[in-house]
Parts: C-alpha cells; structure tokens; sequence
C-alpha cells in the first residue's frame, strides 16, 4: 500500500470506514501507551493482509481465501497479526506438465509477497523439488513415446534424419 502524503485523503471502502470512524471516536479515550499498541496493531494488520492477499491472487485456483489470526486491540477493534492461505501443491495424476504448471503457479504464490516468510520459502522449495520431479517423469514419458512407435522410429531411420522435420509425416503421424 502506498504511503500517504500529509494532507492527503483516502477512500475507504465499507469496513475501513467503520474502523477509522470507531478509531477518531476511541482515540481520545486512549493512553499514549494504548496509542502506540494501536498504531502498531493496525500496521501489522495491513502488513499481513497484504502478504496474504499476494499468495492468494497469485496462487489463483490453487489457492483458498486467506484466514488471519485476529488480536482486539485497545479500541476494541480486530486487527490481524497473522494468516494463511491454503494452497493445493498436490501432483496432477497422470499430467506431468499440468504438475509442472501447477507447481510453478504455487511457487510463484508462496514467494507472491515482498517478504516471504520462512514457511513461505519451504513452500516454493517443495514446489521446486516436485517440478524436477515432474520434469524427470514427463521425460521418461517421452522417451517411452518414442520407443513405442515403430513407423516413426522407420521413418526416421530411412530418411536419414534422427530429429523431426516440419511439417513432414512425423508431425502427421505424432
């Protein structure tokens, strides 16, 4: 979120509005050490709802809403100071490039906010592992392809040509 230059004015949507108006009401009713606590509460609760917002955008399909763990500050109002979102990491049956694409959109989500935390770094480097994974297995796949069509391995064998050529029978016949 941007910074607001002094003198500047912002535009609230329905449940920022009730929290700045119940904050002006509270405000003078509150120490300056309840002040501090609040001016600290609801910057981490921007901080996390941001951070949890950016997996979720991110991760897309793959990922849930974001859940928070929520304080009452002094002026009774709830601020996040945590969250998460679920993501689904799990490998496409049977589609190792649908999991690679599928992992390569969770890791894109768990490294999302501009400060990934520790958990979010674990998160990208399983993705990162099950997309070798994957890679290794669609591969095979492909190597299996190759050996399982003999008209192709022929064809190729006659014409005196080891790769494909465009727009020849091999991409008739693959």
């Amino acid at each position: 979120m941007a910074a607001l230059a002094v003198g500047a004015t912002r535009t609230y949507g329905p449940v920022q509005a009730a929290r700045a108006s119940a904050d002006e009401k509270n405000a003078d009713k509150l120490t300056p050490e309840q002040r501090e606590e609040l001016r600290k509460l609801q910057s981490r609760d921007l901080q996390v709802r941001a951070h949890e917002q950016a997996h979720s955008a991110v991760g897309g399909a793959f990922a849930g809403a974001p859940s928070y763990t929520l304080v009452r500050g002094p002026d009774g109002t709830l601020y996040a100071v945590g969250g998460e979102v679920d993501i689904d990491a799990s490998p496409v049956p049977d589609d190792p490039a649908a999991t690679i694409a599928k992992l390569r959109t969770v890791q894109a989500a768990a490294l999302a906010p501009a400060d990934p935390s520790p958990q979010d770094r674990r998160v990208a480097a399983r993705a990162a592992q099950g997309i070798v994974g994957a890679s290794l297995e669609l591969a095979a796949q492909e190597r299996e392809e190759k050996k399982e069509n003999p008209a192709i391995r022929a064809y190729r064998s006659a014409a005196g040509d080891e790769g494909e050529r465009p727009g020849g029978l091999i991409e008739a016949v693959a």
